[in-house]
Protein backbone atom coordinates (compact mmCIF):
# COMPACT_ATOMS: atom_id res chain seq x y z
CA UNK A 1 0.00 0.00 0.00
CA UNK A 2 3.25 2.10 0.36
CA UNK A 3 4.48 1.98 -2.68
CA UNK A 4 1.22 3.37 -4.13
CA UNK A 5 0.54 6.15 -2.09
CA UNK A 6 3.53 7.91 -2.94
CA UNK A 7 2.84 7.17 -6.79
CA UNK A 8 -0.10 8.69 -6.27
CA UNK A 9 0.27 11.64 -4.34
CA UNK A 10 2.90 12.81 -7.15
CA UNK A 11 0.64 12.68 -9.83
CA UNK A 12 -1.80 14.05 -7.90
CA UNK A 13 0.63 16.98 -6.79
CA UNK A 14 1.82 17.15 -10.76
CA UNK A 15 -1.19 17.74 -12.52
CA UNK A 16 -2.77 20.02 -9.82
CA UNK A 17 0.44 21.71 -10.57
CA UNK A 18 -0.39 21.50 -14.72
CA UNK A 19 -3.63 22.83 -14.25
CA UNK A 20 -2.25 25.90 -11.73
CA UNK A 21 0.42 26.78 -14.06
CA UNK A 22 -2.42 26.40 -17.40
CA UNK A 23 -4.77 29.03 -15.56
CA UNK A 24 -2.22 30.99 -14.52
CA UNK A 25 -0.49 31.60 -18.38
CA UNK A 26 -3.50 31.38 -20.31
CA UNK A 27 -4.52 34.64 -21.53
CA UNK A 28 -7.16 36.56 -20.05
CA UNK A 29 -10.51 36.22 -21.58
CA UNK A 30 -11.97 39.13 -24.15
CA UNK A 31 -14.45 41.61 -23.69
CA UNK A 32 -17.54 40.73 -25.72
CA UNK A 33 -17.52 43.70 -28.33
CA UNK A 34 -20.89 45.48 -28.79
CA UNK A 35 -22.16 44.04 -32.56
CA UNK A 36 -23.49 46.68 -34.65
CA UNK A 37 -25.24 46.87 -38.05
CA UNK A 38 -22.00 48.19 -40.46
CA UNK A 39 -18.96 47.83 -37.65
CA UNK A 40 -16.56 48.68 -40.18
CA UNK A 41 -17.97 52.16 -41.06
CA UNK A 42 -19.55 53.63 -44.53
CA UNK A 43 -17.58 52.13 -47.31
CA UNK A 44 -19.73 53.28 -50.08
CA UNK A 45 -17.12 52.24 -52.71
CA UNK A 46 -16.52 48.71 -51.17
CA UNK A 47 -20.54 48.27 -51.94
CA UNK A 48 -19.88 49.42 -55.12
CA UNK A 49 -17.32 47.24 -55.73
CA UNK A 50 -19.52 44.09 -54.24
CA UNK A 51 -22.58 44.91 -56.18
CA UNK A 52 -20.63 45.32 -59.24
CA UNK A 53 -18.55 41.39 -58.83
CA UNK A 54 -21.93 40.16 -58.19
CA UNK A 55 -23.61 41.13 -61.52
CA UNK A 56 -20.95 39.46 -63.45
CA UNK A 57 -20.86 35.92 -63.43
CA UNK A 58 -17.84 34.51 -61.91
CA UNK A 59 -16.48 31.51 -64.52
CA UNK A 60 -16.43 28.02 -63.20
CA UNK A 61 -12.03 26.93 -62.48
CA UNK A 62 -14.04 23.14 -63.17
CA UNK A 63 -15.66 24.00 -66.13
CA UNK A 64 -14.21 22.36 -69.04
CA UNK A 65 -13.02 24.64 -71.94
CA UNK A 66 -15.50 24.15 -74.70
CA UNK A 67 -14.90 21.41 -77.02
CA UNK A 68 -11.80 20.39 -75.18
CA UNK A 69 -10.63 17.87 -71.93
CA UNK A 70 -7.70 17.30 -69.61
CA UNK A 71 -6.38 13.84 -69.44
CA UNK A 72 -3.57 13.89 -66.35
CA UNK A 73 -1.58 10.81 -66.61
CA UNK A 74 -1.83 8.62 -63.30
CA UNK A 75 2.00 8.13 -62.32
CA UNK A 76 4.48 11.17 -61.91
CA UNK A 77 8.19 10.94 -64.18
CA UNK A 78 11.04 10.72 -62.52
CA UNK A 79 14.26 11.55 -64.79
CA UNK A 80 17.65 11.45 -62.99
CA UNK A 81 20.42 13.74 -64.16
CA UNK A 82 23.51 12.49 -64.63
CA UNK A 83 26.53 14.12 -64.54
CA UNK A 84 30.09 12.74 -64.90
CA UNK A 85 28.38 8.95 -64.61
CA UNK A 86 26.98 10.04 -61.47
CA UNK A 87 23.13 10.75 -60.67
CA UNK A 88 23.40 14.47 -59.86
CA UNK A 89 19.63 15.44 -59.86
CA UNK A 90 16.22 13.90 -59.80
CA UNK A 91 13.28 16.02 -61.99
CA UNK A 92 10.13 14.89 -60.84
CA UNK A 93 7.61 15.74 -63.57
CA UNK A 94 3.41 15.80 -63.87
CA UNK A 95 1.96 15.62 -66.98
CA UNK A 96 -1.39 16.82 -68.64
CA UNK A 97 -2.79 15.82 -72.24
CA UNK A 98 -5.32 18.21 -74.01
CA UNK A 99 -7.02 16.73 -75.87
CA UNK A 100 -10.91 17.60 -78.23
CA UNK A 101 -13.75 16.45 -76.01
CA UNK A 102 -14.37 13.06 -75.62
CA UNK A 103 -10.97 12.14 -75.99
CA UNK A 104 -9.83 11.12 -72.43
CA UNK A 105 -10.38 7.29 -73.04
CA UNK A 106 -7.74 6.94 -76.46
CA UNK A 107 -5.15 8.77 -74.22
CA UNK A 108 -5.32 6.19 -71.64
CA UNK A 109 -5.57 3.27 -73.66
CA UNK A 110 -2.21 4.94 -75.19
CA UNK A 111 -1.08 5.71 -71.94
CA UNK A 112 1.96 2.72 -71.73
CA UNK A 113 3.24 3.99 -75.43
CA UNK A 114 2.77 7.49 -74.50
CA UNK A 115 4.85 7.54 -71.10
CA UNK A 116 7.60 4.98 -72.91
CA UNK A 117 8.01 8.22 -75.55
CA UNK A 118 7.78 10.89 -73.27
CA UNK A 119 10.37 8.86 -71.20
CA UNK A 120 13.00 9.06 -74.10
CA UNK A 121 12.12 12.68 -74.63
CA UNK A 122 12.84 13.48 -70.94
CA UNK A 123 16.41 10.94 -70.71
CA UNK A 124 17.00 13.07 -74.16
CA UNK A 125 16.62 16.30 -72.71
CA UNK A 126 18.18 15.79 -69.59
CA UNK A 127 20.95 14.18 -71.12
CA UNK A 128 21.52 17.42 -73.61
CA UNK A 129 21.52 19.44 -70.16
CA UNK A 130 18.02 20.42 -70.13
CA UNK A 131 17.61 19.71 -66.52
CA UNK A 132 21.02 21.65 -65.64
CA UNK A 133 21.04 25.29 -63.99
CA UNK A 134 17.75 27.22 -65.06
CA UNK A 135 15.95 24.90 -65.82
CA UNK A 136 12.50 26.48 -65.70
CA UNK A 137 13.73 29.09 -68.20
CA UNK A 138 11.67 29.86 -71.29
CA UNK A 139 13.70 28.62 -73.83
CA UNK A 140 14.49 25.31 -71.74
CA UNK A 141 10.55 24.53 -70.81
CA UNK A 142 9.62 25.68 -74.80
CA UNK A 143 12.10 22.62 -76.12
CA UNK A 144 10.93 20.32 -74.04
CA UNK A 145 7.10 21.04 -74.51
CA UNK A 146 7.86 21.08 -78.48
CA UNK A 147 9.01 17.68 -77.93
CA UNK A 148 6.61 16.39 -75.50
CA UNK A 149 3.99 17.66 -78.21
CA UNK A 150 5.79 16.07 -80.91
CA UNK A 151 5.78 12.55 -79.23
CA UNK A 152 2.52 12.53 -78.62
CA UNK A 153 1.76 13.56 -82.28
CA UNK A 154 3.87 10.87 -83.23
CA UNK A 155 1.26 8.12 -80.87
CA UNK A 156 -1.83 9.45 -81.51
CA UNK A 157 -2.13 12.45 -84.12
CA UNK A 158 -4.46 14.79 -84.27
CA UNK A 159 -5.99 13.20 -81.94
CA UNK A 160 -3.54 15.74 -79.53
CA UNK A 161 -4.08 19.20 -78.63
CA UNK A 162 -1.37 19.71 -76.46
CA UNK A 163 0.70 18.34 -73.53
CA UNK A 164 0.70 20.09 -70.64
CA UNK A 165 3.65 20.85 -67.80
CA UNK A 166 2.08 20.20 -64.64
CA UNK A 167 4.60 20.32 -62.02
CA UNK A 168 8.02 20.34 -62.36
CA UNK A 169 10.57 19.76 -59.63
CA UNK A 170 14.49 19.07 -58.98
CA UNK A 171 15.80 17.41 -56.37
CA UNK A 172 20.02 17.46 -56.08
CA UNK A 173 21.53 14.01 -54.72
Amino acid sequence: MKKLLIPLILLIVGVGGGVGAGLFLSPPPEPELAQSDNPCGDVPHVTEQVEHAAAEPSPDPTEEVEGREYARLNNQFVVPVVVDSAVDALVVLSLSIEVPAGGKEAVFAHEPKLRDHFLQVFFEHANQGGFSGAFTSTTNMRILREALRDAAFEIMGDRIVDVLIIDIVRQDV
